[in-house]
């Protein structure tokens, strides 16, 4: 095959009338949109015998890959018949200017024929733009599969494919976004997931479809879900085997072109203790996994809380030897005891953020200057108590242990409502506190699907 450059030998002679003029006008909208790019590729070339000009964007397409393939197409297929809405295999046509540019832009080939003034989208050979399946980068196991999903919507699907081998399994792709097009994959198991559900998703799809889904916010507001709740809609996981798991329960799992995770919905409460890789321990481990889990949540609400309230409200609740204890801890120390949690919260807050955001060299560093140098520094300087430092350690390491690091940040920030009515109430303003962290977490819903709600789907074991 000979190839020859863009504006260098056209032959577009067979081209008359209305056909001519479609073919010229979409060719220098294209042009005056794409042409001033670095990486705009036109070339004229021929296939079978036929004058046609190739468009598309080389960063995207593996040009030299792509004619290759082509090549061997017509070589092993030479008499090839070619319905008249067909040409050579590509079955989708670009009959306007948008259309045209949303595929170039999807990394797309465009193939313009001479004789007709058709413009046909061909699939190319892309560039290896997307990292390898690798391991997971947030979430941990111990038991399972260890593979991760990429930043490819189509990479994975196809691992989700693998994970849950079914006739049954149901992909549905939606195209998102006026100015910017992302894919949007929506995945669930015909039969097991809720059709109702589906419905009102579907729907929210279709009335957002212009929106930005780019990030979550984003995709939260596509789907109509209150912007200001502290609860997620959408737990995200990087691990095909929960993503899997939540599928065989009849959630419903979405994946967001260049978002390398699972975002399962409708999102529930036993999020927070139960994960998939559970199972495989035995029973008896797997419940004291769940109950450590259960447990960390609720030292996390509640233990800052009940110090601040034994010490700054309702001392006469301790034990003589405990509260003298207690009240030997703070000696010196020049804060109430509000405050002195608030400040060194703060600080905790900070090292956990810092440690994330730095380079995973430097990290460590942080983690220990401030859990060790740090912490030490202000016990002996009498700004915090002893007991203090004791009690926010263990508060950390107990939000560490809940399932999802998501959530992890939602019973971060509950912990603040049960700490300020604590040091107004006392014990009552804690109990006042939870109870309404439980209100809270049962009025919110998804589609209906009620966040606090135990019911398990059909055929599902009562300790999945």
């Amino acid at each position: 095959m000979s190839y020859k450059k863009s504006g260098q030998g056209k032959n577009w002679n067979q081209i008359t009338g209305k056909d001519a003029a479609r073919m010229e006008s979409l060719l220098e909208e294209l042009k005056r949109k794409l042409g001033s790019d670095a990486d705009w590729y036109c070339e004229n070339d021929e296939l079978s015998g036929e004058p046609v000009t190739l468009l598309g964007l080389g960063s995207l397409i593996d040009v030299f890959e792509t004619k290759e393939s082509i090549r061997k197409y017509l070589t092993s297929a030479p008499g090839r018949e070619r319905p008249e809405n067909r040409f050579l295999g590509f079955s989708e046509e670009a009959r306007t200017a948008e259309e045209a540019i949303e595929a170039i832009l999807s990394g797309k080939l465009l193939v313009f024929r001479a004789r007709t003034g058709e413009c046909w989208i061909a699939e190319p050979v892309a560039k290896p733009l997307m990292r390898q399946i690798g391991t997971p980068n947030i979430e941990n196991v111990v038991p399972g599969p260890v593979a991760a999903f990429t930043e490819d919507i189509r990479s994975n699907i196809g691992i989700a494919r693998q994970y849950l081998q079914s006739g049954n399994l149901r992909v549905e792709m939606k195209a998102i976004g006026a100015a910017h097009r992302i894919d949007v994959a929506v995945l669930y198991v015909e039969g097991r997931a809720d059709t109702v559900f589906l419905g009102k998703l579907n729907e929210r799809l279709q009335e957002g479809k212009n929106g930005d889904v780019s990030t979550l916010q984003g995709l939260i507001r596509v789907l109509g879900f209150p912007m200001r709740s502290i609860v997620s809609r959408l737990q995200s996981t990087e691990l095909p085997a929960e993503a899997v798991g939540a599928l065989k329960k009849g959630r419903v799992v979405l994946f967001v072109d260049r978002m390398p995770y699972a975002l399962v919905l409708p999102t529930q409460l036993w999020d927070l203790f139960a994960l998939e890789s559970d199972l495989n321990f035995p029973r008896p481990i797997m419940y004291a996994l769940r109950a450590l889990r259960l447990i960390g949540a609720l030292i996390t609400i509640l233990l800052p809380a009940l110090y601040v309230a034994l010490v700054a409200v309702n001392p006469e609740a301790l034990r003589i030897q405990l509260a003298l204890s207690v009240a030997q801890s703070r000696e010196g120390v020049p804060y109430p005891a509000l405050l002195e949690t608030l400040l060194l919260l703060l600080i905790i807050e900070l090292i956990l953020e810092g440690s994330i955001r730095l380079p995973k060299s430097v990290g460590p560093t942080i983690t220990m200057v401030g859990g060790i140098v740090l912490g030490q520094a202000v016990v002996t300087a009498k700004l915090v108590s002893n007991l203090l430092i004791i009690i926010l350690a263990a508060t950390t390491i107990a939000n560490s242990a809940i399932a999802g690091f998501q959530n992890s940040y939602t019973i971060r920030s509950l912990k603040y409502v049960t700490l300020l009515l604590a040091a107004v109430f006392g014990v009552l303003g804690i109990f006042a506190g939870f109870l309404l962290i439980c209100a809270y977490f049962a009025s919110q819903h998804t589609y209906g699907v009620s966040y606090v709600q135990l019911r398990f789907a059909k055929d599902e074991l009562p300790h999945g």
